[in-house]
């Protein structure tokens, strides 16, 4: 029979395209999930996989097994929520995906509060980009995502819990910086510096300020806003950061001035994301409060909730 372990370890293949990389993964030695593969393969009477000592293709056939595959795995982690309404919050394992311009500078301030009122909870964090967070929501492989919003989340239900506005970071010997407040206007002529293309905050800020993408340069575009903020010291430009990663991005940087802006906020609104029928939905609206109750209680100067 057909095991949901074999359903698992096919997928881990799939997102791998790497068979001792997906043993890894899945915490087993790459002989016996070779053996869990080819018996799952048997079984079925089809090829899934097609690999040599160089690459693995997926087969027309597997493609659409691993579809179905990736829709039983989610509706069986459905089941483990669906007692969750009569159990203690956060008393079944939740996965929780964060983008990079939110988890370091969001997580070390609310998850101690978390795991001191939940010392047995089970809370796995993964951070990538918010077009790879929202597609694993949906298929299932993540409970719920923290994003910023305004972003697509067609199908998905959004658990807003904070809202924040953007800072003009600069050199202080810069001429923006002796500004009590600058509008995005005014940034036209400054030499702005932004993420790369696939984060959203370089949208958000570019909306906030009204403006477009050509008014970045790109040729100096970060990876991080820690990588920003050293462009920004090494007198390279100015960028834009949200009010939550201020107090760390600042920390020991005299040389650097943040200038609110003046153009009206919110800038962006931080939101839990998770799909409309998902059982665990209790959880992440306990989270949500949890959250805001932690951020209005110790908001830096630069943070107020809208």
């Amino acid at each position: 029979m057909i095991s949901l372990r074999q359903l698992q370890y096919a997928l881990a293949v799939d997102k791998t395209r790497h068979f001792k990389r997906a043993s890894e993964d899945c915490a087993i030695s790459q002989s016996a999930l070779s053996t869990a593969i080819a018996e799952l393969e048997t079984q079925l009477g089809i090829q899934i996989f097609e690999r040599n000592n160089k690459q693995v293709l997926v087969t027309p056939q597997g493609e659409q097994l691993l579809l179905k595959a990736r829709d039983i795995i989610a509706r069986v982690q459905e089941l483990y929520h669906l007692a969750e309404s009569d159990r203690k919050p956060l008393s079944v394992p939740l996965s929780i995906g964060v983008i990079p311009t939110i988890g370091p500078y969001l997580l070390p301030r609310v998850l101690p509060r978390v795991r001191k009122r939940h010392p047995d909870s089970q809370l796995s964090i993964v951070e990538d980009q918010s077009a790879v967070l929202v597609e694993k929501v949906r298929s299932g492989e993540l409970d719920t995502a923290i994003l910023a919003l305004p972003y697509a989340i067609e199908g998905l239900h959004a658990f807003e819990f904070w809202a924040e506005d953007f800072y003009l970071l600069t050199h202080r010997q810069d001429a923006l910086a002796k500004r009590a407040s600058v509008a995005g206007k005014q940034l036209r002529d400054s030499r702005l510096l932004l993420l790369k293309e696939g984060h959203c905050l370089k949208d958000h800020a570019l909306s906030a300020c009204r403006l477009p993408a050509t008014e970045t340069d790109q040729a100096l575009a970060g990876t991080s806003l820690y990588t920003l903020v050293q462009m920004v010291a090494g007198k390279m430009g100015t960028t834009l950061v949200p009010a939550i990663a201020l107090d760390q991005l600042l920390h020991n940087n005299r040389e650097l001035a943040a200038i609110p802006l003046k153009d009206p906020g919110p800038h962006r609104r931080l939101a839990f994301i998770t799909r409309l029928n998902f059982s665990g939905v209790n959880s992440v609206d306990y989270l949500r409060t949890l959250f805001r109750e932690e951020l209005q209680r110790k908001p830096s100067k630069y943070e107020a909730s809208h």
